[in-house]
């Protein structure tokens, strides 16, 4: 075999395998390490409100507004894909997410948590759940001890979540009623840029402890307090 006729065949062998790569290549775009944020508790006025198009998610889902800088910047790193948010009734008298599904005292009826499947999965648990799955063991490294600022991660493990059923994220909060506005929420210290470099000036009040951690599932715990959903203001 000539030298011209060996370098063509080396030429198309090496383009040949990257495009076999080109997939391997996408999911690499989001599996980067991701940086820790640092925490803070967030007193301003919770709202639930529609999750905004540059978070891809099903139609009609809402949350707090406190947690939605938080979600921009997982979706930036992570292909997330929200298929259910608040649940719970609307001041119009319509009713959000589905009815009822999640179990008594969920976050979601707080508007704080969120069910996440892979963007453009197939339902199955296969190579499209890497990303949900780098992200839950992101979110906690270790069963049972998420980082903060969750409050409860149900992903392999816990019982109706994991790899081809859904990832669950919830915020750590003030313990408030259902269909109620926690009075504070921890979140990222970030921007839609990234990281603050910077950190956000404490609140003046005294910060009230984290409940206790839920048990593994969302077990329901008591809780009392917070602001109404229903006629708040901006």
């Amino acid at each position: 075999m000539s030298h011209r006729l060996l370098a063509h065949a080396w030429t198309r062998a090496i383009a040949v395998f990257a495009l076999s790569l080109a997939p391997l290549f996408a999911v690499c775009a989001y599996s980067q390490a991701s940086p820790i944020p640092a925490t803070k508790l967030l007193y301003a006025t919770g709202k639930i409100v529609p999750i905004p198009a540059s978070i891809a998610h099903e139609e009609g889902d809402m949350v707090d507004k406190r947690i939605l800088p938080d979600l921009r910047w997982i979706a930036k790193r992570y292909p997330i894909f929200v298929t259910d948010g608040y649940s719970g009734p609307l001041p119009n008298g319509e009713h959000a997410g589905c009815n009822r599904c999640h179990t008594r005292g969920s976050d979601h009826y707080n508007g704080l948590a969120v069910d996440l499947v892979p963007l453009n999965g197939d339902g199955k648990c296969d190579s499209t759940w890497a990303g949900i799955t780098r992200l839950a063991q992101w979110a906690e490294p270790i069963q049972g001890q998420p980082r903060p600022p969750f409050r409860w991660v149900g992903y392999d493990g816990d019982a109706g979540h994991g790899c081809g059923n859904h990832l669950h994220l919830s915020w750590n909060h003030a313990v408030a009623a259902e269909y109620t506005l926690a009075q504070w929420v921890e979140v990222f210290s970030v921007s839609l840029e990234g990281v603050q470099t910077t950190a956000s000036p404490k609140p003046t009040k005294p910060p009230e402890p984290p409940p206790p951690p839920r048990p593994s599932g969302g077990v329901a715990q008591a809780s009392f307090g917070g602001l109404s959903a229903r006629g708040t203001g901006d």
